[in-house]
């Protein structure tokens, strides 16, 4: 019996017949590991477990690859001027460098080229099942999983297949965080999360107010003062607006120099706080708030337009929310303003619709996993999760070595059972470990790590799991 599809891929329901617990058949796909999502953290994730000799399936829901930086996707949080906030070389893959000919910071169509040119040279594509949901990812016996399947959009049967571990890359920027008001429900202007803006034109000439202070919140602001006929922002607290360029080089660069000379963190907090005095000086002074933090304590917002755009009047700060009335917001001072469109740059929370929490050892099911660098949860050694990482930088570089780190370990297992056995002793002793200096109590804080830091983790977890 051939066990291929026409696509040169292996056909999960052409391999050896299985039960689950329910009596469902099941396809046994071996020693196969299946890959959940085809964005950057997938793809990479299939190129380096195929690069340490092991068959992979992957399944994604939608047509094409690139994940949450495919606009076709439904999910796709990008919108029409979304560019890259970290520099080029602390993105891109450590294997496969962007053009040299790329701007400091691309922008999103130019990284979804880059996927699809990463998916043809490393032969990406014949693993992947496009059009294809995970709605069932269940643990059986042997540290093996059972994955059950369907069309997208709950189109045809449901399939399942048994797999020798399971790596999850269905990212965390697509389920919407929605803040509960009081009065929310009657007030009569338009209300979106920043999930569903795509193009200025939705703002065009009229009166809009953004929550939130994330880099997206900054940027819908900005466009929001070139577009709107009246801009407010509302912030919960004051932070820390970052430059892009510092010295004539993209800042993330600078701070990575002072990172890999050690510079202590005090040291660095000093130096950044010289630099914003240099550059913009007290930004109360323009009616922002100001910081009740240290600097590097909250995700790095990296925004030179908004401070402009503020200090000409295109843009007015304003306190949090306090509740809605059916034609006004009314904000924490008590002030009152009417705007026609309020949008909700209020974040994502992670999910994984098709795992039980208890997995995770998250029984609150509160989408926060207890894990060992970000990756590794106690008492499924064959489980990895892949890019669940709030980094100071790019992300890809990071989720490039936690693949190698899991496929190195599945060689483990098979190879030299006592180091598996060893780092899954870690792993059960050092989940919840974090990788950065101390940073806000917030959900958007629950995945942040010091690249520099995350990436020396990875580096001892390596040569731990090797035996050098």
């Amino acid at each position: 019996m051939s066990t291929s599809t026409d696509h040169g891929r292996p056909d999960p329901e052409a391999t050896s017949p299985a039960a689950n617990s329910e009596g469902r058949p099941v396809s046994d796909r071996g020693d196969t590991v299946c890959v959940i999502g085809a964005g950057a953290s997938g793809l990479t994730a299939i190129k380096n477990l195929r690069e340490h000799g092991f068959g992979v399936d992957c399944y994604e829901r939608e047509t094409g690859v690139g994940g949450a930086w495919n606009w076709r996707h439904d999910r796709s949080p990008v919108y029409a001027s979304t560019h890259l906030i970290s520099s080029k070389p602390f993105t891109q893959f450590p294997d496969f460098p962007m053009p040299d000919s790329w701007p400091d910071y691309p922008h999103h169509g130019q990284v979804l080229s880059y996927f699809e040119r990463y998916a043809d040279h490393f032969d990406l594509r014949s693993h992947i099942w496009f059009g294809t949901e995970v709605i069932r990812v269940q643990p059986v016996e042997g540290d093996r999983w059972d994955v059950t399947t369907r069309s997208t959009g709950g189109y045809g049967p449901e399939r399942t297949a048994r797999y020798a571990a399971v790596v999850i890359a269905n990212g965390h920027n697509w389920s919407p965080k929605l803040p509960r008001y009081e009065g929310l429900e009657q007030f009569r202007g338009e209300i979106m999360h920043a999930s569903s803006y795509k193009d200025p034109a939705q703002l065009r000439g009229k009166r809009v107010l953004v929550v939130g202070a994330g880099n997206t919140g900054c940027d819908i602001a900005v466009e929001a003062a070139q577009q709107a006929s009246r801009c407010w922002h509302s912030t919960r607290r004051g932070y820390w607006y970052a430059p892009k360029y510092v010295l004539g080089r993209p800042a993330d660069q600078v701070n990575d120099t002072l990172l890999a000379l050690r510079v202590p963190l005090r040291v660095r907090q000093w130096l950044y706080h010289w630099t914003l005095r240099l550059t913009v000086g007290d930004l109360t002074r323009f009616g922002l708030p100001k910081p009740d933090h240290r600097v590097y304590e909250t995700h790095p917002i990296a925004n030179s337009q908004l401070v402009y755009y503020v200090g000409h009047g295109a843009i007015g700060p304003v306190p949090d929310v306090a509740r809605f009335h059916p034609y006004a917001v009314e904000l924490a001072d008590g002030r009152e303003i009417d705007p026609e469109v309020v949008v909700f740059a209020t974040g994502y929370l992670p999910r994984f619709e098709f795992l039980d929490a208890s997995v995770f050892s998250d029984s609150a099911g509160a989408g926060r996993p207890t894990l060992w660098l970000n990756a590794f949860t106690p008492g499924h050694p064959t489980l990895a999760v892949a890019g669940l990482l709030q980094p100071d930088s790019g992300l890809f570089t990071l989720s490039h070595w936690q693949t190698v780190l899991f496929a190195r370990l599945l060689q483990a297992r098979r190879d030299r059972p006592e180091r598996a056995t060893a780092f899954a002793q870690r792993v059960r002793e050092r989940a919840g470990e974090r990788y950065s200096g101390p940073v806000k109590d917030s959900s958007r804080h629950w995945f942040e790590v010091g690249h520099a830091d995350y990436l020396r983790a990875i580096q001892r977890a390596l040569v731990e799991l090797e035996g050098k």
